[in-house]
């Protein structure tokens, strides 16, 4: 494929998801009081642990997905803290796929139809131990060589990033005809070589050289015996789409890839940014309220009204 016609394949990336694909993108930073890491952690553990367990990978993206979708409207409200706070199930049940539907919204409607046509799965099986290392594991951060390193902390964590590929891919797969199961574990799967080995980003790449490849395969192995036979071969299937973007699943897995590696980055530049009045007015921080006319006069007389 030619640069001129990779670049046209490129230019069919659909902006009208990138409010969405940010809104997926923040749950790296969604934690919660008794939960270890990150949502997006979280629901990385959970997919494989349904992977592991040989559920095919169509049913675990929708159901991923939805959850993701749904945690971009209520955080980590899901339903086992809403039906322990008296919500009753079925409405917990509501509420969440109401959550999901607004936050769908601007996504391809066939690829709507497919996601809200999974079967809630309740996972109760251990993850494969690559899992907790991914998730222990930070990324690098931007390095390029001749130059220091780029890292914005908290740094994500490998798990973070994948989870995220996984679920933006779905969603960018309608725009190239992309198979979204298979850029999902695509997706989920393609760091596996960072359970083993530490990220030393672009520039460790360049230093390891012509031992990159075989370090690299030797280490994604490794975690490949950590599955059963049968959902190893599925993996080892949908990262063949990896190498390059050939294919409407290689299309789809990169541009996902891409714009979660650009869009970390702008989420800390946004941050320091941001203006107190963009956080007042556009933001709401001090929203409307029996007591608002009170709180906007204290802010007045400290002179912090904006």
């Amino acid at each position: 494929m030619t640069p001129a016609t990779l670049a046209g394949q490129g230019r069919l990336a659909p902006p009208a998801l990138l409010p969405l694909l940010r809104a997926l993108c923040d749950l790296k930073r969604v934690r919660s009081a008794g939960r270890a890491g990150s949502a997006a952690e979280r629901l990385f553990a959970s997919a494989w642990a349904r992977i592991a367990a040989g559920e095919a990978e169509a049913e675990v993206a929708r159901g991923t997905v939805l959850d993701a979708l749904a945690a971009t409207r209520l955080g980590d409200l899901d339903a086992a803290t809403l039906e322990a706070a008296c919500v009753p199930p079925a409405e917990a049940g509501r509420i969440r796929r109401r959550a999901a539907e607004d936050a769908a919204s601007p996504l391809d409607p066939t690829l709507r139809e497919w996601l809200f046509g999974a079967t809630p799965t309740a996972s109760i099986v251990t993850p494969p131990p690559f899992v907790a290392r991914l998730a222990a594991q930070p990324r690098a951060g931007a390095t390029s060589p001749g130059r220091g390193r780029l890292v914005l902390e908290p740094a994500e964590s490998h798990a973070d990033h994948c989870l995220l590929v996984a679920v933006c891919g779905v969603a960018l797969a309608p725009a190239w005809g992309a198979r979204a199961e298979t850029v999902f574990l695509a997706g989920l799967a393609h760091h596996l070589h960072n359970a083993l080995l530490p990220d030393s980003g672009f520039v460790g790449e360049t230093m390891l050289g012509a031992w990159l490849e075989p370090a690299v395969a030797r280490a994604t192995a490794l975690a490949l015996k950590e599955l059963g036979p049968g959902p190893r071969a599925r993996v080892e299937a949908a990262r063949r789409v990896l190498p390059d973007a050939g294919s409407p699943e290689g299309r789809a897995f990169h541009a996902a890839d891409t714009l979660d590696r650009v869009l970390q980055v702008e989420h800390h530049l946004r941050a320091a940014g941001a203006t107190l009045a963009f956080v007042l007015n556009e933001m709401e921080l001090v929203h409307a309220g029996p007591v608002k006319p009170f709180q906007d006069a204290v802010l007045a007389r400290m002179g912090l009204a904006a």
